[in-house]
């Protein structure tokens, strides 16, 4: 039973460490949001005395500040998350090895601690890679567009004494560009996490995020349901939300695709998806056996569909596209 232990217990510092350090700098961007919205207040409160330089300098460390602090905030729900799922697979894992010592046959135990310890780096790797991808919206996107907004906003102010017509323009200008920005701040919550997920379940949420998907990428996207649709486990629901994600924004990003089909049927034991694009496809081998699996997420992907006791397909060669199905088991 020493042996089964050491193979659950694999580095708890490790594993808990970067659990750790972000909670911790969610609390260090928590405290310092504080203070830079209080200094705000301040200089809000003074506003015709203060320098023009030093407004701006304070809107935009709240900005950067709360930017930061989103971030964080979701990359812990995700962290937190995949270490419950982590630890019901070690759980199962523990399970198998009582059953196989029981039935006297011989277990590597070091070669289980590597698996596991090669899945806990990729979900940790695949974390940092979605972190850098959404940090990198969040400044291209909405904290480039409410600088500009602070900007119209304080120019509004001032014209009203000096121009009060040219002043109402500014007003209509800014109303237009605060509702431009209301919905990449939707669409990025929609990324992070959707709440439809949750209240709905996933065809709905799927439905919803292909029609965004198409109307921002260009990419004319088309998903078809078949089979009975109902509720399935949450973190089923978020398996599949999360690899059909991944999939379209490789066929955008990678694959330079024009058109995706994807399929959805839901049956009594199986859940079964695939999605298909007319991009420019990879040679599945080589691609499968170097660093770019990776880039991808192909491993992970495989590896989290077969966490779940799923299955998962790739096919592609250079100039047809790709295609990915898989297939999850459910209750």
């Amino acid at each position: 039973m020493g042996a089964l232990t050491r193979t659950v217990g694999i580095n708890p510092l490790h594993r808990h460490q970067l659990i750790q350090q972000t909670t911790a700098e969610v609390e260090r961007l928590a405290q310092r949001n504080t203070q830079a919205t209080n200094r705000l207040r301040q200089i809000e409160a003074a506003l015709d005395t203060v320098p023009r330089g030093d407004i701006q300098e304070a809107y935009t460390t709240v900005l950067d500040t709360q930017q930061r602090l989103f971030t964080m905030r979701g990359q812990l729900e995700k962290l937190q998350s995949d270490q419950r799922h982590l630890t019901r697979h070690l759980d199962l894992l523990r399970s198998t090895l009582e059953i196989t010592n029981h039935a006297g046959y011989e277990t590597t135990i070091s070669e289980k601690e590597e698996s596991a310890q090669s899945l806990l780096v990729r979900i940790i790797e695949a974390q940092e890679r979605e972190r850098l991808r959404l940090s990198q919206q969040m400044h291209d996107g909405p904290a480039q567009a409410l600088t500009n907004l602070i900007l119209q906003a304080e120019i509004c102010g001032r014209l009203f004494d000096i121009d009060a017509e040219r002043a109402r323009a500014e007003l209509a200008n800014l109303k237009s560009a605060v509702a431009a920005t209301f919905q990449v701040v939707k669409g990025l919550i929609l990324n992070l996490r959707p709440m439809m997920l949750d209240d709905l379940g996933l065809v709905p949420t799927l439905r919803r995020y292909v029609d965004s998907f198409s109307d921002n990428s260009g990419v004319n996207t088309n998903l078809v349901t078949t089979g009975k649709e109902r509720r399935l486990e949450s973190h089923k629901e978020v398996t599949v939300f999360r690899l059909v994600q991944e999939l379209l924004n490789n066929a955008v990003e990678y694959g330079n695709a024009s058109n995706v089909q994807i399929n959805l049927d839901i049956g009594e034991s199986l859940v079964r998806v695939a999605v298909e694009d007319n991009g420019s496809g990879f040679e599945l081998t080589d691609m499968l056996n170097s660093s770019d699996a990776d880039r991808l997420g192909l491993a992970t992907m495989r590896e989290r569909v077969e966490m779940l006791g799923g299955q998962i397909h790739f096919d592609s060669s250079i100039g047809r596209g790709t295609k990915v199905g898989f297939e999850l088991p459910i209750s």
